[in-house]
């Protein structure tokens, strides 16, 4: 079963995604008739938890193959990371308005003072009747000029010398209400994830999500899940790196020679795939774990920190090994390698992810 999915996911990104893929970069965003077509086949709607999920863990891995970081992570954004709020804590009346297949959702939860250290967030709602009202402006939102409805992290009270993120909610936002603006960011990889700065002027919340001021309670479980999403969209930028890697290495000519002749050649090559397995592996050992409701913070970590950096390391080898042609700006290599370094920083930086993991072990 897994295999012919696999297959029929293959299929669908075949036919919608890599015709389009170069078009969607350099405009900035997946098209309105791309989601469209991903949201006809299905693929957006695979399940968040239980048995299921395996075929989630199967198409994420599939999109990171594609080779496209930026596509992968808009999808993976609207289709998982930001929708995962609501299907473990929103209402059923949430849920019913919000996650359908054919609306793009967004994160936004960064800010300038506030990214990996969250209790400088700036971004206040205060009560309005039976809802909040949102003034603050959030940065790198994926998905941010088209966002149909946008999960947002905001002060809903005063925390005074509370812990970390003590009065703060969880908000969701109707991406089409008055007082939001966007404007792009002009990044270096990723350059299809429509990420943008998103200002909110006395925007109306469409509702709460979970209890208010309870942010912290729910953000480590989401944070867990949005981890193994970008762990298991790495390892397909990794296999499609290294089979790009393979396939030049093999063909290309250096002395009369392919360039794989090099026994230096063929053992790093050799390393990274056996690197490769193990990450591979283990993301899938976390998506069944994941399936019985066991996944924890250490594990996720562990994936999201060896899956993003072991996609920099094989990148940096493409460039290195494709020479100066794998160094200009339109190649394949140069974009693999941009965009891998954006995995290390997104879904929680590295060194952030490390603390977790030392801590995690006490």
């Amino acid at each position: 079963m897994t295999d012919d999915f696999r297959q029929e996911i293959r299929s669908v990104l075949d036919e919608v995604v890599l015709p389009r893929a170069d078009q969607w970069e350099q405009q900035g965003h997946v098209s309105a008739d791309g989601w469209r077509a991903l949201a006809e086949s299905g693929l957006l709607s695979l399940p968040h938890n239980g048995p299921g999920f395996l075929r989630s863990a199967v198409f994420l891995d599939e999109l990171g193959g594609t080779g496209y970081a930026g596509i992968r992570a808009s999808i993976g954004v609207s289709a998982y990371m930001a929708p995962a709020y609501l299907h473990m804590y929103g209402t059923e009346s949430q849920r019913a308005t919000w996650l359908s297949p054919g609306r793009i959702a967004a994160l936004a939860i960064t800010e300038q003072n506030a990214g990996t250290d969250l209790s400088r967030l700036s971004t206040v709602a205060k009560p309005d009747g039976g809802t909040y009202r949102l003034t603050g402006e959030k940065l790198y939102v994926a998905n941010g000029s088209a966002a149909d409805y946008l999960i947002v992290l905001a002060r809903t009270r005063d925390g005074g010398t509370a812990p970390v993120l003590s009065g703060a909610s969880l908000l969701v936002v109707d991406g089409r209400s008055p007082g939001i603006t966007r404007h792009r960011h002009e990044t270096l990889g990723w350059r299809a994830a429509d990420a943008c700065r998103v200002s909110f002027d006395d925007v109306p919340a469409a509702g709460v999500i979970g209890k208010p001021d309870r942010a912290l309670m729910y953000l480590m479980p989401a944070l867990d899940f949005e981890r193994l999403v970008a762990g298991l969209l790495a390892v397909g930028g990794v296999r499609h790196c290294l089979d790009l890697l393979r396939s030049f290495v093999r063909s290309h000519q250096v002395r009369g020679a392919a360039l794989s002749a090099n026994q230096a050649v063929r053992h790093r090559l050799a390393d990274l795939d056996a690197q490769f397995e193990l990450v591979r592996t283990y993301a899938y050992h976390l998506a069944n774990e994941h399936c019985a409701g066991r996944l924890d913070t250490k594990a996720a970590a562990v994936l999201k920190l060896t899956a993003t950096e072991l996609a920099v390391t094989a990148a940096q080898v493409c460039v290195q090994y494709h020479g100066a042609r794998g160094y200009l700006d339109d190649s394949v290599p140069a974009r693999l390698h941009r965009d891998a370094i954006a995995g290390t920083i997104a879904a929680g930086a590295s060194e952030l992810v490390r603390d977790l993991i030392f801590e995690s072990g006490r």
